[in-house]
């Protein structure tokens, strides 16, 4: 049986988040198939379901546009709440956990550069996989950097 592994699926969720439904289709052979629209010939089995929402509309200064909600739905009653200190030495947390990861890797890739300056005249295979490694931690670098940017 064959399966699809998780990053594909990732790479299908911004498709499914659009669709109104997400099916779950195998053939005779076991092929699974993830998709919105159910396919003949197939046994689908319902995922989810959501009703699609409108996408908001921006509120343009001066014309008295209103900027619409992306759900629909409210929020229940019973959602647990969360003060705003307790929010705040949440995202305190967190940026000291990301301000970790970002030494970690940043300690990394000067690791893996002393190491690919040192290989020097290593085979080919040996500083493809330095050169891989380093690329790796300079691209969780950036993203760290990005994340760590985009907090409140």
């Amino acid at each position: 049986m064959k399966r699809l592994h998780f990053p594909m699926l990732m790479l299908m969720l911004p498709a499914a988040v659009q669709a109104s439904t997400l099916y779950k289709c195998s053939d005779d052979s076991g092929a699974v198939l993830y998709t919105n629209q159910k396919t003949p010939k197939k046994h689908c089995v319902v995922l989810s379901h959501s009703p699609m929402s409108a996408p908001a509309q921006s509120a343009t200064p001066g014309t008295g546009a209103t900027r619409q909600r992306a759900s629909a739905t409210p929020t229940p009653s019973d959602f647990p709440r969360v003060s705003g200190n307790e929010q705040k030495s949440r995202d305190n947390d967190r940026k000291a956990i990301l301000d970790k990861e970002l030494a970690t890797e940043t300690q990394g890739a000067d690791k893996a550069r002393k190491a690919l300056q040192e290989a020097g005249t290593q085979p080919g295979d040996k500083l493809q996989a330095l050169r891989d490694t380093l690329a790796l931690h300079e691209r969780n670098i950036d993203a760290l950097k990005k994340e760590i940017g985009n907090l409140r």
